[in-house]
């Protein structure tokens, strides 16, 4: 038997897929959590072959718990399943060591299918994501950008934000610029909003 890990924020739609995932001959889901910082512990204590990761989680999103995953729980595959069939997030799973990333909009079967090929070490990605992030091209942001721009989205000034980064107001204001001059955008908020939208966020 495949076990399975599912972390889903959705009550129906985790019950729906466990349900659904259990009616596989080769599948059991042996944990189920709605939160992204409870799917480390969950690992510890189910012993899953496979993860299969939302990415909107309250706690902690599905790309953090990947990362947390990879080095928690080494021995289980990680699938990203999610809504938001993003560019960005795509190369973001697979740089936090996902083996999968599917959106939830296909079939049962595809998705029981592609746990198998995740598990036998291949890696299986939705294949219009797949040619999206080619055209799209690598996250232009870099880390540090990435996370003062992620403190900016709620209109914080640039004093409380170089209060809560811990650095200065020329600095904030530097990579601000930055990350609003790589998006092609007029402001801090255009800027969140195409971050989003690309998945670079």
């Amino acid at each position: 038997m495949i076990r399975v890990l599912l972390a889903e924020d959705q009550g129906m739609m985790r019950g729906a897929l466990a349900l659904l995932l259990g009616l596989e001959p080769d599948i059991e889901v042996v944990a189920q959590v709605g939160r992204g910082d409870e799917v480390a512990a969950a690992a510890a204590a189910a012993s899953p072959d496979v993860a299969l990761l939302d990415i909107e989680m309250p706690g902690l999103s599905g790309l953090d718990a990947a990362a947390v995953l990879r080095t928690a729980a080494p021995a289980c595959k990680v699938l990203i399943l999610t809504t938001f069939g993003r560019p960005g997030y795509l190369r973001r799973a697979m740089d936090a060591g996902a083996r999968g990333f599917l959106v939830k909009d296909g079939p049962v079967e595809d998705l029981a299918e592609a746990i198998r090929r995740v598990l036998a070490g291949q890696t299986v990605i939705d294949p219009a994501l797949a040619a999206a992030a080619l055209v799209a091209g690598p996250n232009p942001l870099t880390e540090r950008e990435r996370e003062v721009l992620a403190s900016a989205a709620d209109g914080a000034t640039i004093a409380d934000l170089a209060t809560r980064l811990h650095l200065s107001e020329s600095t904030v204001r530097n990579y601000l610029s930055a990350a609003i001059g790589k998006t092609g955008t007029r402001n801090r908020m255009e800027a969140v909003q195409t971050a989003r939208t690309q998945g670079w966020l």
